[in-house]
C-alpha cells in the first residue's frame, strides 16, 4: 500500500497567510514611527508653562493656549500685543490684524503662530471663545494642572 506522498515546503494558504502578517507588521512599525515623530505636533496647543519647559525652538510653529493675562491688552492701529498665561508662565504675544470680535481680558484665547528670538509670540492667526463662558477644554484641562482653573471664569 503506497503511502501519501507528503510535500516540502508551505502550502499556498500558507504563503498568503505569512504575506498578510508580513503587511501587517509593516504597517504597524510604519504607524508607530509616524506617531513617534509627530508626537509633539500632535497636540491641539502648548501652555505657556509648557512652551518654556519644551525649549520650543524660535520659529518653530505651534499654537500657544491659554488666558489673555487682565490689563495687557495693548492696539495701536492693527498691532495687538498682549500676555498669554495659564497663571503659572506668561508669555508676550503680537497679533498683527484684526482680533475676532470674542476676544476679551480674562477669556481663553488659542494663537497659531511661532516663538521669536526674543522669547515672545508671533502670532498669524487668533482663535477666540464663541460665547461669554467658553474656555476650551484643553486650556481648562491645562489650567487645572497648574491649579489655577477658575470654574467662574468659563465652562468647557
Amino acid at each position: 500500500m503506497p503511502q501519501a506522498v507528503r510535500r516540502k515546503g508551505w502550502s499556498r494558504k500558507q504563503k498568503r497567510l505569512g504575506i498578510i502578517v508580513g503587511l501587517g507588521v509593516v504597517l504597524t512599525l510604519a504607524a508607530g514611527l509616524v506617531l513617534t515623530a509627530l508626537r509633539d505636533q500632535i497636540v491641539f496647543f502648548y501652555s505657556p508653562t509648557e512652551v518654556v519647559s519644551r525649549g520650543v525652538q524660535p520659529g518653530q510653529a505651534i499654537r500657544l493656549g491659554g488666558l489673555v493675562k487682565e490689563g495687557s491688552w495693548q492696539r495701536e492701529g492693527q498691532a495687538n500685543t498682549f500676555i498669554v498665561t495659564d497663571g503659572a508662565t506668561e508669555i508676550v504675544a503680537h497679533y498683527n490684524g484684526i482680533l475676532p470680535d470674542l476676544f476679551r481680558e480674562g477669556q481663553g484665547v488659542v494663537a497659531e503662530g511661532a516663538v521669536g528670538a526674543d522669547g515672545s509670540f508671533d502670532a498669524n492667526n487668533v482663535l477666540a471663545k464663541h460665547d461669554e463662558k467658553y474656555v476650551p477644554r484643553e486650556v481648562v484641562e491645562a489650567l487645572k494642572a497648574q491649579g489655577e482653573w477658575r470654574p467662574e471664569a468659563g465652562n468647557p
